[in-house]
């Protein structure tokens, strides 16, 4: 029998599991088993899960885990010691047993058990091979009117690790109730399908926001860690490793404010004197003693904190290789390449959370997490105040009506929501999910119900004629059906550009004075409709040059009163990049400079990168700075050198770059690109010099030495208006010239063929980590 050990210990998986199951009876083999382990009191335990006779029929499932524990036997029989043989092998036979946790039911007097038929489906949040996850509105009982996430898996889809998963998910939500970890409300299931009723939390994960900026700021990222550290303590105190971490399992709230979620790959009842053993997480997240499968605590969570710390700063992962070996291996040996950008603080932390051993990483020690909250990083955080949520967030998801789902994959929210009846499993899988149903205890007192209705634009609003047509949307007049108010709408077509970030703009500023006001979002998953007011004066240049007595007192007026508001908007990290005149109207026909709006974000962009730099080139007729021809990077400059062009032609009555409809694009494009334009002579004599002045500073080719929009506002031709003559300036009087001139300037740009919007998964972050979303693992 000696020999058979002896032979098992240095045979392949197969081979070794086949002479196994030939000796699985033995009676010798238990005694060698006895014989070898001699006094120590562990093996016999640990052989006896394999050697002892099973009483009652033997099913698939006892079956194949009796095979894996086999298999887990054999490379278990190869370490030096019975001592560690054992406790290996104890723990890999504690994680394969399917073992139900007792559970009881938490229902609050008054409240009901929820089911299917409580819950409208409103849209597609996401979707896996297992299930998906609906935005659902309970229909019923003291919430009626709240809205929730739905996640719904099929029982006969699942795997037997994906059922335990399932119940471990469902077990440890019930158990946790912590500020910055998602709330579980109910839990139910049918006979072919299990329910977890979740928040819904429209902020989306912050892989999708991760995947827009490509990386984060050092404060963004030290806010969303904070939290994050809290989190994971939280769960470390309950004996739970979370095992998972990453960007997609990250969730923000409508304030911005992170929740954490998906705990099918969490472990529990683990203390420090326990290991576990599983293959589970995802790749690139995982430490080196998940990999190596030495056994691991929680100190593996505060690797994949150091991973996601690397990934939010740098927009790449520090590990990963051209396939899973390669990732692996990587892992275990590869130097950390340190981005010197990153500050002495920033490379500390992470030098600290990337040590191989265990023992040694920060947040292992017996303070754990107290050793990373002093760390110099986060001397700023105040982590009373961070648990309160009294820290605004870096970034606020915004929202207009409460099933708004701007933040989650188009690609799922399109589909038209629909639940379809699940297969019934075997009976294993009901006797699993015994206990499974759960009503959270608090859900009576914190669900605030939402009053709304699923309303489609045409059921709330009369659609009337055209007001303007672009390449990406319609803007039309419409009429409030409830209070016959008049409203304008603009259409986007979704298949042709991305309406999030003109949104959130637009909701986030839009209660700016000279900022066009959003009232209503709809979106029906062809189109988004944005309903704002209706601006009547017409368009400020139109106006202008309509206006027979036009004076620099004027212009001086009018172009404080934009710059002001574009200055807002970039000490907002906000850049327009689309400020032509037809974007900048009159709310009224008073023409006061108060009245005037900057509408038509379309091509607005959030700035998140610490130099500030945008990274997507756009183009838009006669107020392209030559930067973006070039297809350069830039910045608020651009803002700024349109404004200059629409000094130029209030002043003047003529654009600086093209001198009609009759000029062909390649000489529009050649005078952009040169910044080459003329202060002299003809209509510029009547003109001041503070004027030309600050036209030329606006319109310096070099966007580093043109002015900003705080400069413009202190340049003396705008600080001293009030002194400015009121003559009649000297200017061109032929209106439909510049209009001519700007629509050659715009078609020789609109040539360009627009990119089509992709899924995310097309993004630049994406394609490097080489998956739309990484896949977890468990083994």
């Amino acid at each position: 029998m000696a020999t058979v050990w002896e032979a098992v210990r240095h045979m392949s998986f197969l081979p070794s599991l086949v002479l196994l199951s030939l000796c699985i009876r033995s009676p010798a083999a238990g005694a060698h088993c006895r014989r070898t382990a001699g006094a120590q009191p562990l093996l016999p335990q640990a052989w006896s899960r394999v050697m002892s006779p099973r009483s009652g029929p033997r099913t698939r499932g006892t079956q194949r885990r009796t095979a894996v524990m086999c298999v887990a036997w054999v490379r278990v029989m190869r370490l030096r010691t019975h001592i560690q043989a054992a406790c290996l092998f104890n723990a890999l036979c504690s994680e394969v047993s399917v073992k139900e946790i007792s559970i009881t039911h938490h229902v609050k007097e008054g409240s009901e058990k929820a089911d299917p038929q409580q819950f409208e489906l409103r849209k597609v949040l996401g979707q896996g091979s297992f299930g998906k996850v609906f935005l659902v509105r309970k229909t019923t009982g003291p919430d009626a009117g709240q809205l929730y996430a739905m996640k719904v898996l099929k029982k006969a889809t699942l795997k037997v690790r994906d059922r335990v998963r399932t119940k471990m998910e469902r077990d440890i939500l019930v158990e946790v109730n912590h500020p910055f970890i998602v709330k579980l409300h109910y839990a139910f299931q049918t006979e072919g399908k299990l329910y977890l009723i979740l928040d819904f939390l429209r902020g989306g994960d912050l892989f999708t926001r991760l995947s827009k900026e490509v990386m984060f700021t050092e404060e963004d990222v030290k806010f969303y860690l904070a939290e994050l550290a809290l989190a994971l303590d939280h769960l470390h105190g309950l004996g739970i490793i979370y095992r998972d971490l990453k960007p997609e399992n990250i969730l923000l709230d409508e304030d911005g404010h992170i929740k954490l979620t998906d705990f099918g790959l969490s472990k529990e009842s683990i203390d420090h004197e326990n290991k576990a053993y599983s293959f589970c997480g995802t790749v690139e997240y995982m430490a080196p003693e998940v990999v190596n499968r030495r056994g691991h605590t929680y100190s593996a969570d505060w690797w994949s904190y150091g991973v996601l710390m690397f990934e939010m700063l740098t927009g790449t992962l520090p590990f990963q290789g051209k396939d899973r070996k390669e990732t692996m291996t990587m892992i275990l040996k590869a130097k950390l390449g340190m981005p010197q950008f990153l500050s002495s603080e920033a490379q500390s932390l992470l030098r600290s959370l990337f040590k191989r051993n265990p023992s040694n990483r920060l947040g292992a020690g017996a303070d754990g997490v107290e050793e990373i909250k002093r760390h110099p990083f986060y001397v700023t955080i105040d982590w009373n105040k961070l648990f309160r949520r009294e820290i605004h967030p870096p970034f606020k998801p915004a929202s207009g009506r409460p099933d708004d789902t701007f933040y989650f994959d188009p690609e799922f929210t399109a589909k038209t929501p629909k639940d379809s009846p699940g297969v019934p499993p075997s009976a294993n899988a009901n006797q699993l999910f015994r206990g499974f149903s759960f009503v959270a205890i608090s859900s009576e007192e914190e669900s605030q119900p939402l009053q709304t209705l699923h309303l489609v634009f045409n059921d709330a609003y009369e659609v009337k004629e055209d007001i303007g047509v672009g390449s990406y949307s319609i803007c039309r007049r419409c009429i409030q059906k409830s209070t016959g108010m008049e409203y304008a709408v603009k259409i986007i077509n979704k298949a042709k550009r991305d309406p999030t970030e003109e949104v959130e703009i637009l909701l986030r500023y839009g209660q700016h004075p000279n900022i066009i006001t959003l009232k209503d979002v709809y979106d029906d998953g062809r189109s988004v409709y944005l309903v704002t007011e209706l601006l009547k004066g017409g368009e400020l240049l139109d106006k202008i040059l309509r206006q027979k007595f036009f004076s620099e007192r004027e212009a001086s007026a009018v172009l404080y009163t934009i710059t002001k508001t574009v200055e807002y908007l970039h000490t907002q990290g906000v850049v327009h990049r689309d400020l032509k005149p037809s974007n900048i109207l009159y709310v009224d026909e008073s023409g006061n400079p108060e009245s005037i709006r900057i509408c038509d974000f379309g091509f607005a962009k959030q700035l998140r990168a610490e130099n500030g730099l945008l990274m997507t080139p756009c183009y838009t007729a006669n107020f392209v700075a030559p930067e973006v021809l070039k297809k350069q990077g830039y910045d608020a400059a651009c803002d700024i050198w349109s404004l200059g062009v629409l000094l130029y032609t209030m002043l003047t009555g003529f654009t600086p770059f093209a001198n009609g409809p009759e000029d062909t694009p390649e000489e529009i494009l050649a005078r952009i690109g040169s910044g080459k334009f003329s202060l002299a002579g003809g209509y510029w004599s009547s003109v001041s010099l503070e004027a030309k002045d600050l036209v030329s500073k606006m319109l310096h080719v070099d966007p580093h030495q043109r002015l900003t929009a705080a400069q413009v506002l202190k340049h003396p031709w705008i600080l001293h208006r009030d002194h400015l003559p009121k003559y009649q300036l000297n200017r061109q009087d032929a209106p439909h010239l510049v209009k001519g001139a700007m629509a050659a300037t715009y078609s020789a740009l609109n040539r360009n063929v627009p990119p089509m919007l992709e899924p995310v998964g097309c993004s630049i972050l994406a394609q490097r980590r080489g998956v739309k979303k990484l896949t977890s693992t468990a083994l």
